[in-house]
């Protein structure tokens, strides 16, 4: 059965272009060294098990496979060991294939740049190009680039759980084939880059690239602040050097007065996030917190060593400037032993004088000792000291680059790193406060009886009882400790308290007399956090404007927003609002969701920023965001970028430096296109969106149908999928369900998600589409679809994102998964069949393309180099899974193969959780 992709192209008409030859001999290189390492470490055996798999996967795709050969019965029965091996293979092979599409992106950057005739797609320059074109001069781009701010909020996710070790190996795996861009370089150095990465690759085979045991709040954490540490915290200085290079070539002179502001912001939510993961306390809000503190300061610490002993100038040969020499004076009776440990060659040296200092107050920071920096800017002061000092003393070309790197990195992190957001339950902070008011029908009472009476008790200052049940006592800790990390790593420490299943008005209230029970306010009773409704299913998106509109007639919410800026945040749920009503009305219910929030506030004064909750998948929201934001309906943007970073995601956006200089640009360019010239994207026509509200509306219909309302579907997703696999994983700190457990309802999207996509069904993100775009042309006629599908940006990119899915998915694969259902299986496969043949039929009718993906080569030859290489590891998914389950889930060792043919097709797939 195909897939689409088929009808047009057969592995040996993959081409590849003369830009992307060096991608096919890296592909090459890294797969015959995968080869070697298979035979090496494990024998010839499994090397022509593996070999046999590929080409058995291969024909299967083709049509051609031979009697007596096929896929399914060579990996059918193997010994765990072996199959374990096997995925193990493939694995690695997805690692290195992995690997060189991204030194190739790196390339292709690097190519760009080197051509000053030809300007990247998205890039710096192509935006800015853009913006002069429109009739934007320096001070406008002042103007712009004054209110924007691009914050990526990272959040932990149970199918990411790759160890920092391997993590790093990748790095510098990535660092050797870059090197060996070098023209220059001689065959042993070639050879012995070579063979520096067999020495990586060999060793990442020997390393249990996942943990073995439960991942905590705290493991979680290190491998999100990985990528902060390794690499955004190097990557931001050089993207606002960019930034600045740009705009002086596209604005010349008047680009050269520029003052850059911090554009850029990063957090997170482990350790923060008590809705997702039960083990999230207050005190893993003070410990997060206080381990990212411990990060930065130490890269800090580092740093200023570093530029110390680039800045050796002596007292005889520079000037230097007062202020920072009457700082040295103070600094050396406060750390008289620092002082004496400078050498005494060095004492003339006032720079390395002085950052010795600098750093011991760093570390007596970092010890809760005596004289620490209380404030950054404290910190700050101090650096910019060196700067100045450099600056009017001939010191521009000798460490002031490096200084005010420095000084970049330190505006962007601060002493807290990352930006913590907290999250709770809606349905947590009802009944604590129920109990906290002594009311038993607290629950049944009206949204505008509760909003009353909480006003009522923050007028009066009304206090808890002073006994608490251990769920009170614990949620009033919380704010306690919100309270503590502001004072302690300042006021940026801590970002929105985000409220899950927000229902009403009273939802957002409770947080603001929560916070004040916990302590949470100054004098006056003030309470500084901003708070932020998420709205996740399609009804609470429907509903979303009538409850911040009830929340901005409260008049004692409003003294509060003025005090925070009149700014509000609300929160967009990608990943519910799919599983709620699937891809197309989840869509739709967002971007009509975007347009009417903005109304709401724009006549009263506030700013909004809508934080956009995206996942890794398509049915998570997960497609590029650059497209997302220039996809958005005009004025919703307004210069500010909120947006969740999951996964896989946060490695293949975020892993390496020259691709998280890649996609920062991209993300800001979007921005500033968005917001500066929001209509920039053509056409938007009324009769469009009357049929879009009929695809939204029929696709929902149809998706509900099935999962919601046809007797049977829940027990058919539990046994066509591996989800009983997933919920056992021990690499994801979250339970894969939330509240009562009792069916799809209360399951998370990302299990929901993820074991659709393993059975390549891959349904959440397609199911449904289909019915509506027939339902439209049915009601609107073929000739105003076609012409919606040409010219409208909206459905372009819905439907782009529904194509890939469709690629990534295989239903001949789907239905051996099916089968594994028993007697559900005929009565549920016809009809998924149906509406997928139904779907992918009108895509490309609608389209002109006879197969899928045919806009976008790139992604449709990577998807094809990889199926031969997934495929096995899913045929043998559905045996180690029927067998498994035929042990009564006692059998261990099937148990573990079945754990690695997880990450394994994961990593094939990409963009799976």
């Amino acid at each position: 059965m195909g897939n689409g992709i088929e009808k047009k192209l057969r592995r040996q008409d993959i081409t590849f272009e003369d830009k992307d030859q060096a991608l096919r001999d890296d592909v090459r290189t890294l797969g015959a060294m995968v080869g070697e390492l298979i035979r090496e470490q494990s024998g010839e055996d499994l090397y022509e098990l593996v070999e046999k798999s590929r080409l058995r996967a291969i024909r299967r795709r083709e049509g051609n496979e031979k009697p007596g050969e096929n896929l399914a019965s060579l990996v059918e029965g193997l010994k765990p060991d072996m199959a374990l091996q096997l995925i193990r293979s493939f694995s690695t092979y997805f690692q290195m294939v992995n690997t060189a599409e991204k030194v190739h992106r790196i390339r292709r950057r690097r190519e760009y740049l080197r051509n000053a005739d030809q300007d990247q797609p998205g890039g710096l320059e192509e935006t800015l190009l853009k913006l002069k074109a429109s009739g934007m001069d320096a001070d406008s781009l002042q103007a712009l680039l004054d209110r924007m701010l691009i914050e990526p909020v990272f959040t932990a996710h149970p199918t990411e759980p790759t160890r920092r070790t391997i993590l790093r190996k990748e790095q510098n795996i990535v660092r050797h084939l870059v090197n060996l861009l070098n023209p220059t370089m001689t065959p042993q150095e070639t050879e012995s880059a070579l063979e520096n990465i067999r020495l990586l690759v060999t060793t990442g085979w020997q390393t249990d690239e996942h943990p073995s045991e439960q991942m905590t709040v705290a493991d979680e954490l290190e491998h999100v602040l990985f990528f902060v540490t390794d690499v955004l915290y190097r990557a931001v200085a050089p993207f606002y050097e960019d930034i600045r290079a740009a705009v002086v070539r596209i604005f010349g002179e008047d680009g050269k007065n520029l003052e850059l502001p911090n554009l850029l912001r990063f957090a997170s939510w482990v350790g923060g996030d008590m809705d997702g993961n039960p083990n999230v306390s207050a005190k893993t809000i003070r410990d997060s917190l206080a381990r990212q503190r411990a990060l930065i300061l130490d890269l800090y610490y580092k740093e200023c060593g570093k530029i110390a002993e680039k800045l050796s100038q002596s007292d005889d040969r520079a000037t230097f400037g007062q202020g920072m020499l009457d700082k040295i004076e103070e600094y050396r009776g406060i750390f008289q032993n620092a002082y004496h440990a400078v050498p005494a060659r060095h004492r003339d040296m006032p720079y390395r004088v002085f950052l010795r200092l600098v750093q011991q107050r760093l570390q007596s920071t970092y010890d809760d000792d005596i004289y620490p920096y209380e404030k950054v800017s404290q910190f700050i002061a101090d650096i910019e000291l060196v700067s100045e000092s450099l600056s009017f003393n001939k010191g521009r070309h000798a460490g002031l680059f490096a200084v005010n790197r420095l000084l970049r990195r330190i505006r962007t992190f601060g002493f807290h790193l990352v930006t913590l957001d907290v999250r709770q339950d809606a349905d947590v902070h009802r009944r604590v406060i129920a109990e906290c008011l002594g009311d038993d029908e607290w629950l049944e009472r009206s949204v505008k009886d509760r909003t009353e009476r909480l006003v009522e008790a923050m007028r009066s200052r009304e206090g808890p009882p002073m006994s608490l049940s251990t769920r009170a006592r614990k949620t009033i800790a919380v704010f306690q400790a919100i309270a503590f990390c502001r004072r302690k790593y300042g006021k940026n420490a801590i970002g929105p308290f985000i409220i899950s299943m927000t229902q009403g008005a009273d939802d957002i209230l409770s947080v603001l007399l929560l916070a004040q029970w916990g302590e949470l306010h100054n004098r006056r009773g003030d309470v500084p956090l901003d708070v932020a409704p998420l709205l996740e299913t399609v009804d609470d998106l429907h509903s979303g404007p009538e409850i911040l509109e009830a929340l901005l007639s409260t008049e004692l919410y409003r003294e509060h927003l003025e005090r925070r800026g009149n700014r509000q945040t609300v929160m967009i749920g990608y990943s519910d609002s799919n599983k709620d009503g699937g891809l197309a009305a989840a869509r739709w219910a967002l971007q009509n969701a975007q347009e009417t929030l903005v109304n709401v506030v724009e006549s009263q004064g506030i700013e909004l920023t809508l934080f956009h909750g995206r996942g890794g998948t398509v049915s998570r929201g997960g497609s590029k965001t650059h497209t997302a934001v220039l996809g958005a309906p005009p004025g919703t943007v307004n210069g500010r970028l909120r947006v969740t970073e999951q996964g896989e995601i946060i490695n293949e956006k975020y892993g390496l430096r020259g691709i998280a200089l890649r996609t920062l640009e991209q993300t800001m360019g979007s921005v500033a296109l968005a917001t500066a010239m929001p209509t920039h994207r053509g056409n938007d026509m009324p009769e469009w969106h009357d049929m879009m509200n009929v695809i939204a509306q029929e696709s929902r219909r149809a998706y509900r149908k099935l999962v919601y309302k046809t007797p049977g579907f829940y027990d058919y997703f539990r046994t066509a999928t591996p989800i009983d696999v997933i919920e056992r994983m021990r690499i994801g700190s979250r339970p894969s369900a939330r509240r009562s457990q009792s069916g799809i309802e209360d399951l998370r999207a990302i299990p929901w998600v993820f074991s659709w996509a393993q059975s390549r069904f891959v349904l959440p993100g397609w199911y449904g589409l289909g019915s509506g775009l027939k339902k439209a042309a049915k009601q609107f006629g073929e000739g105003p679809l076609r012409e919606m599908f040409t010219e409208w940006y909206f459905l372009r990119s819905l439907t782009a994102d529904a194509e890939m899915v469709l690629a990534k998915g295989d239903l001949g694969i789907a239905e051996l998964y099916s089968e594994l259902s028993g007697d559900l299986h005929e009565k549920f496969f016809p009809i998924i069949k149906k509406e997928h043949d139904l779907t992918r039929g009108l895509i490309l009718e609608y389209s002109d393309n006879e197969a899928l993906l045919e806009g976008d080569i790139t992604l449709q030859r990577a998807i094809m180099l990889r199926n031969p290489y997934v495929d096995p590891m899913s045929l043998l998914q559905v045996d180690l899974l029927s067998r498994w389950r035929d042990s009564e889930y006692k059998d261990d060792e099937l148990f573990t193969a079945l754990l690695a043919s997880i990450n394994g097709i994961a990593q094939g797939l990409q963009n799976t959780g």
